[in-house]
Order: structure tokens, then C-alpha cells, then sequence
């Protein structure tokens, strides 16, 4: 392991020697994903990109990308860009990447189930903000605002979500 990887442990996610407090998936941590199954899916998931809303936020790094109101996360199990980045208008099942809420304003994306989606297996495994302290996500890692910040700013690409059975 590296410190820059970020590993779930049972104090929660340690990163550059540090904890942070952080919610994981209402599922639990499974080794069997699937997709709408709310879990956390064990294994090593490289950082394959960072998003962030350029209308609330300046770029948090360097190699972050803005989003917009016609960005999108397709959803779609029969969708050929299943699992990707999408532009609306788009007519497959997605998830709308600029929320009225802030949950997505700063994502690390994570290679869980991309570049070569297979159907079912589960979409969308980020890192973003959490609702509230001890919140489920849908199958993602959420972190406080500040921490959020804190660990994007610090992160690069090729850092790896480590998530071990428990």
C-alpha cells in the first residue's frame, strides 16, 4: 500500500496517514456488486478522474475536469456507454452528475466496473460528499466537505480506493 491510497479500515478511510470519518454503502461491503444493490464493492479501485462543479467551486486540482448541467453518469445496463460519462440529451437510464444538492460537486471517480462495463455488475463507484455523518450512500464512499477537500487536494491520479472484506 501506498499512503496516498485511500483504505478503508475500520476507523474509516486512512489517507496520508491520517482517518477520516466516512459513510459506505447501505449494502454493506460486498464481493459480489451489482448494480441498485447499495454496496460498497471490496477491491483495489484505481482513481481514474476527478469532476467538479465549476459553477460552485474553483478546479480543486489540476487535473480536475468541470461539469455542467448536461453532464450525465448512464445507468443503463443495456446501454453501450453503461458505466461512462455522458451528455445530455441522452435517452438511456442516468444520473444527473449537477445535483441541486452538493453531493456531487467534488467526485473522484473510480474504475470500478470501466473502462469495459459488464452489464449489471454495478456504475458509478465515487468518492464524494456525504449527506451527513453516518448517511449511506448508494454503494459510494462519502466524506465530510472539509475532508473531501482536504484529501482532493491532495490525491493524484493513479491513487487507489482499497476497500478489504470484512
Amino acid at each position: 500500500m501506498n499512503p496516498r491510497d485511500l483504505v478503508l479500515t475500520p476507523r474509516g478511510v486512512r489517507f496520508l496517514g491520517r482517518y477520516f470519518p466516512c459513510s459506505i454503502g447501505k449494502g454493506g461491503v460486498r464481493t459480489d456488486k451489482r448494480e441498485g444493490d447499495g454496496a460498497t464493492p471490496v477491491g483495489v479501485h484505481l482513481i481514474v478522474g476527478m469532476l467538479y462543479r465549476a459553477d460552485r467551486m474553483t478546479s480543486p486540482a489540476p487535473w480536475a475536469q468541470p461539469i455542467g448541467p448536461g453532464d450525465l453518469w448512464s445507468d443503463d445496463m443495456g446501454d453501450a456507454a453503461y458505466n461512462h460519462l455522458v451528455r445530455a440529451p441522452y435517452g438511456h437510464s442516468h444520473e444527473r452528475l449537477c445535483r441541486a444538492d452538493p453531493l456531487y460537486d467534488l467526485v473522484l471517480v473510480t474504475d470500478w466496473n470501466w473502462p469495459d462495463a459488464e452489464p449489471g455488475r454495478g456504475s458509478a463507484i465515487f468518492v464524494h460528499q456525504w449527506r451527513r455523518p453516518g448517511y449511506p450512500t448508494e454503494g459510494c464512499v462519502a466524506f465530510s466537505h472539509r475532508n473531501l477537500h482536504w484529501i482532493a487536494a491532495r490525491i493524484g491520479p493513479g491513487s487507489r480506493l482499497i476497500i478489504p472484506p470484512r
